[in-house]
């Protein structure tokens, strides 16, 4: 399969100067972002179809798919990293509500009582009873006392 890689000289001054321009306009102290984004997708995907062969309308639509999978990545990436930021906000804000209440942690095969006298506020809270650490996760029963 044959490619064109060839513009004419008006065409390629065109191209240069709108990605010049682009690239300006990224950042305003000169340096390009590391992520594509939406717009950016639609950008690339609109110079495409403009520089494309009317003959051979189809041949593109590999690129094009490749796009919008690597656009849906993307953004389940940044959907998953939110959720995990929200994971641990919610871990660490149940494990301050714990201070100075009596709970119940199931060690093991043994339950463990008493006052939860300190919290960690690390991404994997852990509460304090009894002079020892344990996981937030582990607390079986909370008593209001």
């Amino acid at each position: 399969m044959d490619i064109a890689t060839s513009l004419s000289a008006q065409a390629l001054t065109d191209l240069t100067q709108k990605v010049n321009t682009y690239n300006k306009s990224l950042d305003p102290l000169g340096g390009a972002q590391n992520t594509l984004g939406k717009d950016d997708f639609l950008k690339i995907l609109l110079t495409q179809l403009t520089h494309q062969d009317p003959t051979k309308p189809l041949e593109d639509k590999e690129f094009v798919a490749q796009m919008a999978q690597f656009s849906t990545l993307e953004q389940m990436s940044n959907m998953a990293g939110g959720l995990e930021d929200l994971y641990a906000l919610l871990a660490r804000s149940q494990a301050f509500q714990l201070l100075g209440k009596t709970v119940e942690i199931l060690e093991g095969e043994r339950m463990i009582s008493g006052r939860v006298e300190e919290v960690t506020g690390a991404e994997f809270p852990q509460i304090k009873v009894n002079e020892q650490f344990y996981d937030v996760m582990n607390v079986a029963r909370v008593l209001n006392e």
